[in-house]
């Protein structure tokens, strides 16, 4: 099958189950519409956020190859991303939080390559290149930060959701989508809104996805670093927002310590931020990332751990003290006294040691679950895990001997011993029986007719995570989504538009002959009279030519669409300025 986007050795050491989120890019259905959004937005950041931005974002435009004047080609960014160990692929919109987090862990940004409409120049729910191109790229060439964010991958690709998240990102993906296509009925937009609040609101117990969900957003999408008082922008929400990046600075919005207190501070994304985080470097960063490793049941394990697989309903993987690990879709499990003493999954499970998947028991072997006891023998304080081959060989744990188990909390293991398999310290991990009987109190949990049954070895659960242990033990390329991105309608009017803006950008770059920009103006006034930054295009170009009478009437028609549009004055003001300054700067 032909990929969708061009290789290289950092894309190279992708896993399958990430390729199939990867689209082409499509340059060329980029119109020059588009390109006038891209430059508008990237003309007025470079000049404002040149000034309320960390060092790093201005440096790594440069380092990146991210231009002003055109929309990034991503092939062209990976040429130079890669000499920093990172690159980029596009993508549909959202992707499901989990795969985000895990390309990042690759060092591989994710772009969604769709790019804002000009009535959301300054700001739009759905991901878009100017939030990723713009936002993102550039400040991963500081080589800290860059850290930083891949290690944040690394980790949260392991945080355990709950059963609600996906249906919580499948509403924000909905959102995003119709917000951005053209045309939505308000009507269509206010019930998706309404059904993101009623989801927030039963949301229950946040899970470790949503925790570490919140720190993202507080750091990478609209963090602030530096002192309290006048702190430096480098989150890519605002990097790549032209309204919040001054609404920021303000005194409106409260600026907090950055501290682990952000990871339980949910956010809206519909909505301007009401406080921000500020970090004294990105250093600390990393720190309040460990802080909050240390509560992940991948480091704690435990009950709790189990407990969150169970919640989660799907996959996920328990390690156990001996290093053995069950990835599966966790069931109902039993405990006592605050600790698991019988693991179980539900449907095809796979049993690994080090990531690596045990031969022999794969979901062919375990298509329908997996079930063991965990801990101690009752009235022995020696786990089976710390056994000698003596003391193995004391207590009847050794081949061909009939033998009954029975764990503390009451699981009893009734069979003939098989065989054994160690780890590599040559600890046993996993013991074999034929004719074997397993139950707690009154329940059956096994019985001989079954088939063999394999006891996982381990006195406690050390490690909870989302996801397999072994990667190519499950099929994980099963991906759907259940919105696509909304193409916008081009009939005649919008692809006659487009044909002025392409003319104007023609002039720009030299790349025409000389044709009356004042006829261009006129015919274009008479024919939409509402948009406002092709005119802002042409008083950049008047004012440059020395037309002065054509840049006086265009400022006067600008004028016009201001008391007709009040909403958009501002962009209209900000792209006059920046065209006069860029002449004074150039005289």
């Amino acid at each position: 099958m032909e990929t969708a986007y061009e290789s290289n050795p950092v894309l190279d050491k992708l896993p399958e189950h990430l390729r199939q989120y990867i689209k082409p890019q499509n340059y060329g259905e980029y119109t020059p519409i588009d390109q006038a959004v891209w430059r508008y937005v990237m003309r007025k950041n470079v000049d404002y956020l040149s000034r309320v931005a960390h060092t790093s974002y201005v440096e790594g435009l440069e380092k990146t190859g991210i231009s002003i004047n055109q929309i990034p080609n991503m092939y062209g960014m990976n040429r130079i991303l890669k000499e920093i160990g990172w690159a980029a692929v596009a993508v549909d919109g959202f992707i499901p939080p989990s795969a985000f987090m895990e390309f990042q862990a690759y060092n591989v940004l994710v772009i969604a390559s769709d790019i804002r409409q000009l009535e959301n120049i300054e700001y739009t729910p759905a991901p878009d290149i100017i939030h990723e191109g713009a936002g993102h790229a550039p400040i991963i060439a500081n080589p800290e930060y860059a850290e930083y964010l891949r290690r944040f991958g690394e980790i949260g690709a392991k945080a355990i959701s709950s059963s609600k998240d996906y249906e919580l990102y499948d509403a924000v993906r909905h959102l995003s989508i119709i917000k951005e296509a053209e045309g939505t009925p308000k009507a269509d937009i206010e019930k998706a809104e309404k059904h993101i609040e009623q989801l927030q609101e039963n949301m229950g117990k946040p899970s470790e996805m949503a925790l570490i969900r919140n720190l993202h957003w507080w750091t990478v999408e609209y963090g602030l670093i530096g002192e309290l008082d006048n702190p430096k922008i480098y989150g890519a929400g605002l990097l790549s927002s032209i309204g919040e990046s001054t609404w920021c600075m303000t005194d409106k919005v409260k600026k907090l310590p950055y501290t682990l207190e952000a990871a339980h501070t949910s956010f809206d994304i519909t909505k301007p931020q009401p406080q921000l985080f500020v970090t004294p470097n990105f250093a600390h960063l990393s720190q309040v990332l460990e802080d909050f490793a240390n509560t992940m049941a991948l480091r704690t394990g435990g009950l709790k751990g189990v407990d969150k697989l169970v919640a989660s309903k799907a996959l996920g993987t328990a390690e156990l003290s001996t290093g053995l690990q069950i990835s599966g879709c966790f069931g109902n499990i039993i405990s006592h006294e605050g600790k698991p003493i019988y693991l179980r999954t539900i449907g095809p499970t796979a049993l690994s040691y080090r990531e690596k998947e045990l031969v022999g028991h794969g979901i062919e072997q375990h298509p329908e679950g997996f079930g063991s006891p965990v801990g101690k023998l009752k009235g022995i304080n020696l786990a089976i895990e710390d056994m000698s081959p003596r003391d193995l060989k004391a207590y009847n744990i050794f081949e061909g001997e009939r033998i009954t188990l029975e764990f503390e909390g009451g699981v009893k293991v009734e069979g003939e011993i098989v065989t054994g398999t160690r780890n590599l310290k040559g600890e046993i991990i996993l013991i074999t029986f034929k004719d074997c009987r397993v139950t707690h109190d009154d329940s059956i949990l096994f019985l001989p007719e079954w088939g063999l049954y394999h006891m996982a070895v381990g006195e406690n659960v050390v490690s909870a995570f989302n996801g397999p242990a072994d990667l190519k033990s499950f099929d994980l390329i099963s991906h759907e989504l259940s919105d696509a991105t909304i193409k916008k309608n081009r009939d005649g009017e919008i692809v006659k538009l487009e044909g002025y803006y392409q003319q104007v950008r023609h002039y720009r770059e030299g790349k025409t002959s000389y044709i009356s920009r004042g006829k261009l103006f006129e015919e274009f006034k008479e024919l939409f009279p509402n948009d406002w930054l092709l005119p802002v295009e042409l008083y950049e170009l008047a004012i440059k030519g020395n037309r002065s009478e054509l840049a006086k009437d265009i400022k006067t028609h600008l004028e016009a669409i201001k008391q007709e549009r009040p909403k958009v004055g501002h962009l209209i003001d900000d792209g006059l300025l920046l065209a006069e300054k860029s002449l004074a700067e150039q005289s």
